[in-house]
């Protein structure tokens, strides 16, 4: 008897762990950071390699998916420090690299253009 009683709290318990859905505002400002990412013509590293930006996007958005299986986004911060600054492997930093300039951590170069998403008559970051 004991042992469908545990089972069914159980259920009860791991219902309630359910990561609720990221508030829209959030998910609006994630997917303007990985269109403009996408389409910025930069190249992204991770893991010592550098891939296109269009490639990027894709692997961010599969960390994201995956996060937002386990836990709320509750802003656009901390998608950019859970999903897009590190490897979740390696730990290591992942860089975003433009034409000629230098690299940069995606977590400077992510938080820039957030910043002036949310900045008054914001313009697209180049």
């Amino acid at each position: 008897m004991r042992t469908p009683l545990a089972l069914l709290l159980l259920l009860v318990a791991t219902a309630g762990a359910v990561a609720a859905p990221q508030p829209i505002q959030v998910r609006a400002e994630i997917d303007v950071l990985m269109t403009g990412l996408q389409a910025s013509g930069c190249e992204f590293s991770r893991n010592g390699s550098w891939y296109p930006a269009p490639e990027a996007k894709a692997h961010l958005l599969k960390k994201l998916d995956y996060l937002q299986g386990r836990t709320t986004i509750a802003s656009t911060e901390q998608f950019i420090e859970l999903a897009a600054s590190k490897s979740s492997m390696s730990g290591r930093p992942y860089l975003v690299r433009c034409a000629d300039s230098a690299p940069v951590e995606s977590r400077v170069w992510l938080m820039q253009r957030l910043k002036s998403l949310r900045a008054p008559n914001a313009s697209s970051p180049k």
